[in-house]
């Protein structure tokens, strides 16, 4: 829990190479299938992230601090919903959103785990029992500069494992809030929601 509270409170802006692997749960007779996707990360707290998907096919997730924004650049599609009614008990809350711990006790309950793969965890479980969320866990690699935040690791609802991990992370970097304003592509079918 240290770390997942000393980032919060020390790390108000970051950028970080991502790669993305998402297994969905065996069906019978069938193995687990897992896809993998990698991109880049940069958050400036509070409530303002970018998600830029590069392989295996371009897309974006931008918060802006208003609304998320979800843009499939193969679909031609944006989708747009107010930030404060999906962002709270999201991970993205748990790395980029929150202000501080306090924050993100008003939708989990946090603890610690034990440590794995030389890394330090801690396991958010959301206090909303109806949502798209099982459990987050959070892990931090020790380096010369301190506890930083190494993988995200998220278990939905439906059995879906997606494990995020970072590299080249690069913290409280002077990053303008335009850096977070996204504007639908021209011909885009936007949808509201």
């Amino acid at each position: 829990m240290e770390d997942l509270e000393s980032f919060v409170k020390t790390v108000k802006s970051g950028q970080a190479d991502f790669t993305q692997v998402v297994t969905s749960p065996p069906r019978p007779g069938q193995a687990a299938r897992s896809k993998t996707s990698s991109g880049t990360f940069e958050f400036l707290r509070p409530n303002r992230f970018r998600f830029l998907y590069e392989k295996p096919f371009k897309q974006s997730i931008v918060a802006d601090g208003q609304t998320l924004w979800l843009y499939d650049a193969d679909l031609n599609q944006v989708t747009a919903r107010k930030q404060s009614q999906v962002l709270g008990s999201t991970p993205a809350a748990l790395i980029a959103a929150a202000p501080d711990l306090q924050a993100l006790r008003a939708d989990f309950n946090l603890t610690d785990a034990p440590d794995q793969d030389g890394l330090q965890w801690a396991v958010a479980m959301p206090k909303a029992k109806d949502g798209p969320l099982q459990s987050v866990r959070v892990g931090f690699r020790l380096s010369d500069k301190g506890s930083e935040l190494a993988v995200l690791e998220i278990l939905d609802s439906f059995g879906q494992r997606s494990v995020l991990t970072f590299s080249q992370l690069q913290v409280n970097l002077p990053l303008a809030a335009g850096t977070f304003k996204f504007e639908p592509p021209t011909g885009a079918d936007v949808v509201r929601q």
